[in-house]
């Protein structure tokens, strides 16, 4: 009777105990345990596998409109409308910036010497999610050389490395047939680390004037793309 008594005040201190610690009473906590063990190396396994990349090396972007000298513009524009430019809108002027100019070089009955040209910037910043800054551009920087050599109509295509020129750089000269004049078209495509820039030029005779050489254009437009690159990539001061 005594032991019978005794056994029956312990079954009564256990059923007192929260429910939490039910598992200690009755002798069996292999579930608790197994629980905490399990959910521990998750939240360890998370930390070490996130993943990390490099930060972006450049973290601005210049004026595009700026990206080029007061002689580059008037040598490869000699009757541009606007020196100054015209840029267009951005809703980030650190990640993407544009800039064109127009020149038209009337010469009477000897015809008009047209000429284009408009210079893109894009910075990529690094992300997990998605990448390093730089891979981001190198894959943006592909593509724009893929779609340049893709453009509708081109004829006697040509694609050439450009040294000197950020990381890697690509010029991409073809002649094509707008409103029925002979034109000559050169893009450049250049990365340096996390930027990217395009640069496209274009001339074309009209009203019976000669067309511009291919060469000269392509000439002109590397040398360009070196000063937009310089301009993109130097220190801040």
């Amino acid at each position: 009777m005594h032991r019978s008594a005794k056994r029956l005040a312990s079954l009564l201190t256990c059923a007192a105990v929260p429910v939490l610690l039910v598992a200690g009473c009755s002798g069996s906590d292999s579930a608790g345990s197994g629980d905490a063990s399990a959910s521990a190396p998750s939240s360890s396994s998370g930390k070490s596998s996130a993943p990390s990349v490099a930060p972006a090396k450049y973290k601005s972007l210049p004026n595009p409109c700026q990206a080029f000298s007061k002689g580059t513009i008037k040598k490869m524009l000699p009757k541009v409308k606007d020196a100054s430019g015209d840029r267009g809108t951005s809703s980030d002027n650190a990640a993407h910036g544009t800039c064109s100019w127009t020149s038209s070089d009337e010469n009477g009955v000897d015809g008009t010497q047209f000429r284009w040209l408009d210079i893109g910037y894009q910075r990529y910043d690094s992300d997990p999610g998605v990448g390093s800054g730089e891979q981001r551009a190198t894959d943006f920087y592909a593509k724009q050389v893929s779609e340049a050599k893709d453009t509708k109509g081109a004829k006697k295509l040509s694609a050439v490395k450009t040294s000197g020129t950020g990381d890697e750089a690509t010029a991409i000269s073809y002649d094509v047939k707008k409103e029925g004049n002979d034109f000559k078209n050169t893009t450049v495509v250049a990365r340096d680390s996390n930027i990217v820039v395009t640069i496209n030029y274009n001339g074309a005779g009209l009203a019976g004037a000669d067309a511009p050489k291919g060469a000269d254009l392509l000439k002109q437009v590397q040398a360009a793309a070196k000063e937009a690159v310089a301009s993109a990539t130097k220190p801040k001061g």
